[in-house]
């Protein structure tokens, strides 16, 4: 079997659509847990930041994964694409349970290493400890709903998210408002519906594709070195990032001794997460048609889809987040009355725009660049802007300069445009056209 070729609009809008419920999701937790106490909200921005950390991990299968099975889906080898698959989820699976162990046993500690607000200590820690502990599916989720995106079926994927959400919110309510379990609460909904997530999704998987019954197969070693040569660049590259926001979270921390400033990253972040999961779906989107394409040989057309792809997100994105700036004062009052908080979110908003600018750039160019096989340039990049701009400029203007959370802010956006501009450059260069994984 092969998949079926779709539009970007067709593989695009389902995309969106399961990152906008994702994100949905967040802004209830944060709205619900806006009703407990702003330390609250901030306890649990704070500890996703950390889960994310020991989760980069999961990024080496998955990214190479999907770029492997898109190619060779691409070139008429279906089989192929099962095996990596298989070889992703028992590799993510291993690393999983590792992971979940060490959060679950050291929450408290990694905490305290990264110098968390005093006041956001206590809930900041059960929710790690839940929801860290059971990170394992977070590495199995991307694998099986990454196998039914990359065979066409989109659509599918979005069910498992769906329903998922709808039931974190639900339990959510049953688990703050009837039981008061607080952030304890939230987090035990969010590891329910993680589990629901995954059973639809693999599911669904096997029910839909027969990539087990074609024929085309090569030795694993080979599949798992083009899964860990696109998949550990990519995962390093995230790894960087996710450093680089754990420093960043550390300067913000230190800002203010009641967390005020990283609170309102928080409420800053469940906002412009509508923007951003246009720019993410179309990149993601694109990733797959250019994996299909790169296998078939169509360079041109991964050109133009990409260009495509790169204005659609920037004017979706350039809407989106101008509207949230303008509207900021209005959306933030639904979280909190509190003045100052409400001003200085706005104020993130604004910076905002520009940050989203550049960062769907540059989710829609470093993903294409990553699932044709010129992994290791995103990397470079990354490493020399992220630490340069947003970490340093975090400490200059957010600390040194006085300026706090829209310091920060405001070399993030430095960070996303610059990485942004290189992107575009090296895919313009045609680099990436000899890195293929397909072997005539």
């Amino acid at each position: 079997m092969a998949a079926e070729r779709k539009t970007l609009t067709q593989l695009s809008v389902p995309i969106c659509l399961e990152t906008l419920f994702y994100m949905l999701s967040g802004m209830v937790d944060t709205l619900m847990l806006s009703s407990v106490s702003d330390q609250a909200v901030g306890a649990v921005g704070t500890a996703n930041t950390y889960i994310g950390v020991f989760i980069i991990m999961f990024g080496v299968i998955s990214s190479g994964m999907i770029a492997v099975m898109s190619q060779n889906i691409g070139a008429g080898r279906p089989g192929i694409a099962y095996q990596a698959r298989q070889l992703g989820l028992i590799f993510n699976a291993l690393i999983g349970i590792v992971m979940s162990v060490v959060l679950a046993t050291f929450s408290g500690g990694i905490l305290r290493i990264v110098s968390i607000a005093p006041a956001l200590l206590e809930p900041a820690e059960i929710y790690l400890r839940i929801v860290g502990g059971t990170c394992f599916l977070n590495a199995l989720i991307p694998i099986f709903s990454s196998y039914l995106r990359v065979f066409g079926y989109t659509k599918h994927s979005l069910i498992g998210t769906v329903v998922g959400n709808v039931l974190n919110i639900i339990l959510n309510s049953v688990f703050l408002f009837a039981f008061n379990w607080g952030v304890m609460g939230v987090a035990v909904a969010t590891v329910i519906s993680r589990v629901v997530n995954l059973i639809i999704v693999a599911g669904m998987g096997a029910v839909l594709i027969k990539a087990k019954q074609s024929p085309e197969r090569i030795t694993s070693r080979k599949i798992f070195a083009q899964i860990v040569k696109i998949g550990f660049p990519s995962a390093l590259e995230t790894a960087l990032y996710n450093i680089a926001m754990t420093f960043i979270v550390r300067f913000m921390n230190q800002m203010d001794v009641d967390g005020m400033n990283v609170t309102a990253r928080s409420y800053a972040i469940q906002i412009a997460n509508f923007s951003y999961c246009v720019g993410a779906a179309l990149a993601q989107a694109n990733a797959i048609m250019t994996g299909w394409r790169i296998g078939a040989k169509e360079f041109e057309e991964c050109n133009r889809g990409t260009r495509k792809a790169a204005i659609y997100g920037i004017i979706t994105a350039t809407c989106f987040s101008v509207t949230f700036a303008f509207a900021g004062h209005f959306i933030v009052h639904i979280f909190t009355d509190d003045t100052q908080m409400i001003n200085l979110v706005v104020k993130l908003l604004i910076v905002d725009i520009f940050l989203e600018l550049g960062r769907v750039t540059n989710l829609v160019y470093g993903q294409a660049l990553k699932t044709s096989g010129d992994a290791l340039f995103p990397v470079i990049l990354g490493a020399i802007f992220m630490y340069l701009f947003a970490v340093g400029g975090t400490y200059f203007l957010g600390i040194h300069m006085g300026l706090l959370a829209v310091g920060s802010y405001i070399a993030m956006a430095g960070d996303e445009c610059a990485r942004a501009v290189g992107m575009v450059l090296r895919w313009k260069s045609g680099k990436w056209k000899s890195k293929g994984l397909i072997e005539v």
